[in-house]
């Protein structure tokens, strides 16, 4: 246990990189592709990789496999040389699961991450009808700079240290503040409730009951959008996959089941 009550990780397995129209996507896969267990892919926000995710995909892949993903100028992949909007990163994880033959796979997203898997649904329906956007980004009236620094500011007052320790880490020497700046224009223009009508699979929104950047009247109309959407409130602030892994586990693995 850590000395936030959260069992260590024990994920050995090393990253795999596939490239797509120049643009790479690493792979780290947990648990054991080909059981009968659901399949899960999960995809990280912005400025962060897939290392905030390991405390749930540690309870996940005790009931199938988990593919944890580092986007394009993320975490382990290079910074590709060009620009990468919010669809360039679904196209190129659509292909990626198609090539490594990921059938039908609970799609998880977190902040950018549920932007990025709501347009990957929508454009992409074959590739999943399961998805879970967690503390799905940006409220409206919160797209500018200035009110997404402010609620990422007080969200960092309500995570634990050691979350705050790899998201901080990730920013600065994995991703970078030039890569990071590239990419925030994509993440504040993008409306995702424009698409949320069009998502034919069932949709599971979740976010922190203490979330500063994702209120409960957002969460709800994301869900009321989509035909097929509920939500629900599991406890912590933002980085809910690394706080309350068990409970997040309990809901995905429950929207899993056919």
């Amino acid at each position: 246990m850590s000395r936030f009550g959260l069992r260590e990780p024990r994920l050995t397995a090393s990253i795999r990189t596939e490239v797509v129209d120049g643009l790479s996507v690493g792979l780290r896969v947990v648990g054991s592709p080909g059981t009968s267990g659901p399949v899960f892919v999960l995809v990280h926000g912005i400025g962060v990789s897939m290392r905030y995710y390991r405390p749930l995909a540690e309870r996940l892949a005790e009931h199938g496999a988990v593919y944890l993903v580092d986007m394009p100028g993320y975490g382990s992949q290079r910074r590709p040389n060009r620009d990468v909007s919010i669809s360039d990163h679904a196209d190129v994880l659509a292909r990626v699961l198609e090539r490594e033959d990921i059938i039908d796979p609970v799609l998880v997203g977190h902040s950018m991450g549920a932007q990025i898997v709501s347009d990957l649904a929508a454009r992409h329906p074959h590739v999943s009808d399961r998805i879970v956007l967690l503390g799905p980004t940006l409220m409206r009236g919160e797209r500018t700079l200035l009110r997404s620094a402010l609620r990422l500011g007080l969200d960092m007052l309500r995570e634990p240290v050691r979350a705050n320790a790899i998201v901080v880490s990730d920013y600065l020497l994995r991703c970078r503040p030039p890569w990071y700046l590239a990419q925030l224009p994509h993440l504040l223009r993008d409306r995702m409730e424009d698409r949320m009508e069009s998502l034919t699979g069932r949709v599971l929104v979740v976010r922190g009951d203490k979330d500063p950047v994702v209120n409960t009247e957002w969460a709800r109309t994301l869900a009321d959008l989509a035909p097929y959407g509920r939500v629900e409130e599991v406890p912590g602030a933002h980085v809910i996959m690394y706080t309350a892994p068990d409970e997040l586990a309990r809901l995905i693995l429950a929207h899993s089941e056919r």
